[in-house]
């Protein structure tokens, strides 16, 4: 038995670990893994969720006992120190020796700490690893306790940066990038792109500092700034380096393996370094000259390796490697693709870019405008793998290519169906899978879901980022099968959204018990008893009161739970029109319960902290100054936005705010199957962003334009025409229409741009659906929503005005005490929750 030493337990020293086992010929080996890290293999690229819910054992990509079932010798905790190649053995730091027959380097890198006076400093992170976050987030909790304004900076604006600049966020410090290029992200976007990027973080609260060369960190024993010049300095009491990484290549170094110039251990299309017996892969090889630091390439290489140890020697890295990629950095999608940077001499670029809405789409093509040479997508990238598809496989483009990147309905993408693609196209990068294994599995195997393929060929499971495409590619395959493509709900029902609508409407089911004991089975579970409540208070206008324990947790306590276990209040506020009384009203009320106030983007204001007994005494009053509830926690009605409209506007061309008001209050407390918005602008200008919204209304000379099917959430989207120049009776009315037809065939949680992208005929189908009723069900439509209009109740008034729902107000089931352990310190001269420890 001939024995396989891997050094590392990354990523790729674990996909190396997984492939490796996959093979018959595995019981021919043995295979000992060491991981210098107190832990077994976790997921680096999502590392910063970590702040999430400080939970490493959601990262990890498989439990210590998974090692052991499959028989590998996991070491953790324990350095390799030394190699021997003469006698083919390693030494660890523990003085350990252990003989090889093959030894696998994936060490991976380290991140790159530039030689900056101060660097030493208390207050300086790194971050690499689950113990650098655990650092940052003990010593965060340590300045927001003396400070709670105290600021962090990350040096570093590229990939890295940005990541290490949501985890500044998160940690609930005032964050600032550093970075020495004039640009964000300066090896992957181009300065238009990284413009829009850079604006985009700025919105949501990132400091942006470019051009900076930092001279020396400041401070006595720990940080308190940092000096670019001489009058040139940032006060920042915390500072995470990301800098870039550089490979852990000391074992090369020492065994006397061949070594790049600038670092990284050479190796060949076989991943076999200067020694035969010897294998780098991941970021500490150097191929084709270049450090790979994708987990793609990275696990191509395990694949490589694998097989040549395991005897199949005709497998061997691609001469070149595809850099493409697709992120969300901090809420953002940032994705480029084949050449992203291209000189003119080569082809053209095609740009469409929108500031207002933060997106920017490149596209560069031949010169003969034949072949999709690369492109960089910033803030929509859900065309991403379809365009990544057409590169790699030359596939044929529209004639116009710009309609590759137009939005829908200036000219609708052209990009035809996955199933164009060639069998051989890799579909998910991460795992290697083709789009002809995504079909043999189903076909041959059997695997008709997304879940089946993943657990059969890997697809999905790495950064998930090729889920839509295999997606397609299933339902595709079952269609070509004359198979029926059903959304199941769950395991309970057997019927989709769509259906199980009908069978609660049909027969007048208006218990979830009764619709599980005779439609269902077994008891139900946290997809299907939203979904029905769902349903129930479309079809019916049954409040959250009725049947409290199939709800959300939101929509159970009619408040949105915050991250420290207390819950905010969003009075309803039509329009965005409050009074000066109402307004004193409010501030009386959130001085008296000690509430965090703030103005949302939707013209209205939310008050956090208030723990769960104080919701009927703060909605009592509320109620008593004539507020209801805003259903800010509901999949329901949000806001109507507006203007000032001719009310006061010297451009507007109608009143908008009476409109607005006017049709919060028509839709204020319908649920439907994701929340939704609208907006109402008194003019061309736009101040109410009625484009972007779910619908939205226009004053125009002779009426009001209506759009359909904007915001669409993290993927935004701008809403299409959908009539112009009609009266407000017939806005009213086209909108109620489209408003009920979506709520009735959307799948569960799918927005309404989502829903329009996927509905057969798209807006032109909708038009003739709600304008020339070709359905025959407009009356139908029209009827039911007068009837969810007429039935409406404030859920706050039934919840205060019930003894019974009002009981369920407490913290404890045996106790009327308030829940002292939560805690707040101070924000602004308001307050804000304590950090979590």
């Amino acid at each position: 038995m001939k024995t396989v030493i891997v050094v590392g337990n990354g990523m790729v020293g674990y996909k190396f670990c997984e492939k490796f086992v996959a093979k018959e010929t595995s019981e021919d080996y043995k295979l000992i893994v060491f991981g210098d890290e107190p832990r077994p293999a976790y997921d680096r690229v999502h590392l910063s969720e970590f702040f999430e819910n400080q939970d490493a054992k959601a990262l990890e990509m498989a439990p210590a006992a998974w090692y052991a079932e499959n028989g590998i010798e996991l070491m953790v905790n324990e350095r390799v120190a030394d190699i021997n190649r003469e006698e083919k053995t390693i030494t660890t730091a523990k003085n350990r020796d252990f003989s090889y027959d093959y030894l696998v380097l994936a060490t991976g890198s380290s991140a790159f700490v530039p030689p900056i006076k101060g660097v030493e400093k208390k207050g300086v992170f790194v971050y690499r690893t689950i113990e650098d976050l655990e650092g940052m987030l003990s010593y965060a909790a340590a300045l927001k306790a003396k400070n709670p304004n105290a600021k962090a900076a990350v040096l570093g604006g590229g990939l890295l940066g940005l990541e290490a600049g949501k985890a500044v966020m998160d940690m609930g410090l005032e964050p600032h990038i550093v970075e020495f290029a004039p640009k964000l992200m300066p090896r992957q976007l181009d300065s238009r792109s990284s413009q829009v990027l850079q604006l985009k973080l700025e919105s949501i609260g990132l400091h942006i500092h470019l051009s900076k060369a930092t001279n020396q960190i400041l401070g006595d024993d720990a940080i308190v700034g940092m000096e670019f010049g001489e009058d040139d300095v940032l006060d920042v009491e915390m500072l995470v380096i990301s800098a870039g990484i550089r490979p852990r290549d000391e074992l090369g170094k020492s065994s006397g393996l061949k070594m790049g110039v600038r670092g990284g251990i050479v190796v060949d299309h076989k991943m076999q370094t200067s020694d035969q017996s010897i294998y780098a892969i991941g970021e500490i090889a150097l191929y084709n000259q270049m450090i790979y630091g994708l987990v793609a390439p990275g696990y191509e290489m395990a694949t490589v390796a694998v097989d040549q140890i395991t005897g199949k020697t005709d497998n061997i890295m691609a001469a070149e490697i595809d850099m493409s990629t697709k992120l969300k950095l901090i809420g953002v999608d940032v994705a480029s693709f084949g050449e992203p940077f291209m000189p003119a001499a080569k082809g053209h670029s095609i740009i469409f870019e929108n500031k207002t809405q933060h997106l920017y789409k490149r596209i560069n093509v031949s010169l003969d405008g034949q072949r999709l040479l690369g492109g960089i997508l910033v803030g929509d990238a859900s065309d991403y793998s379809m365009l990544h598809q057409i590169y790699l496989n030359s596939m044929p483009i529209p004639s116009d290519p710009s309609q590759l990147i137009l939005p829908a309905g200036d000219g609708a993408a052209s990009f035809g169906s996955a199933m164009d693609l060639p069998d051989t196209a890799v579909v998910c990068s991460c795992e290697a899978v083709t789009k002809g294994q995504v079909c043999c599995s189903v076909k041959d195997d059997g695997n008709e879901t997304v879940k089946a393929i993943a657990k059969a060929t890997k697809a999905t499971t790495g950064c998930g980022g090729c889920k839509p495409m295999v997606t397609d590619l299933v339902n595709e395959t079952l269609k070509s099968l004359g198979k029926v493509v059903k959304e199941r709900i769950c395991e309970h029902f057997d019927y989709s959204r769509q259906e199980l609508y009908d069978i609660v409407k049909m027969k007048n089911i208006q218990d979830y018990d009764e619709l599980l004991d005779t439609h269902g089975k077994g008891n139900g579970c946290e997809t299907c008893k939203p979904l029905a409540a769902s349903l129930f208070a479309s079809i019916f206008n049954e409040t959250a009161n009725k049947q409290d324990t199939i709800q959300d947790t939101n929509d159970r306590y009619l408040a949105n739970i915050q991250r420290n276990g207390t819950y905010s209040v969003v009075p309803r506020v039509a329009g965005g029109e409050i009074s000066p009384k109402q307004m004193i009203a409010m501030g009386r009320i959130a001085q008296k319960y000690d509430l965090y106030t703030k103005i949302t983007g939707g013209q209205r204001i939310d008050m956090f902290g208030a723990k769960l007994h104080e919701l009927p005494l703060i909605w009592e009053e509320l109620i008593a100054e004539g507020f209801e509830t805003g259903q800010a926690y509901g999949k329901s009605l949000r806001t109507v936005k507006s203007c000032v409209g001719s009310t006061w506007c010297r451009y507007g061309m109608d009143e908008s705010v009476s409109f607005a008001i006017e049709i919060e209050n028509r839709y204020k407390g319908i649920r439907s199957p994701h929340k939704f918005k609208g907006g109402v602008s008194g003019c061309i200008r736009e101040c109410a962003e009625a484009r972007g919204k779910d619908f939205g209304f226009i004053a125009v000379e002779g009426g009001w334009n209506i759009y359909i099917g904007g915001n669409g959430g993290a993927t935004p989207k701008h809403a299409l025409l959908l009539a112009e120049k009609v009266d407000k009776e017939t806005a009213i009315k086209y909108v109620d229409r489209f408003l009920m037809y979506y709520i009735q065939t959307a799948q569960p949680l799918m927005r309404t741009a989502a829903w329009l992208d996927k509905l057969e005929g798209g807006i032109d189908y909708v038009k003739d659906v709600v304008i020339n009723d070709c359905l025959g069900i407009v009356d139908q439509l029209d009827k039911e929503m007068q009837h969810l209009v007429d039935t409406y109740k404030c859920e706050w008034k039934e919840a205060v005005e019930n003894p019974e729902i009002r009981a369920k107000y407490t913290h404890f089931v045996n106790s009327t005490a308030a829940d002292e352990n939560i805690e707040f310190v101070s924000l602004r001269e308001q307050k804000m929750p304590a950090p979590w420890a």
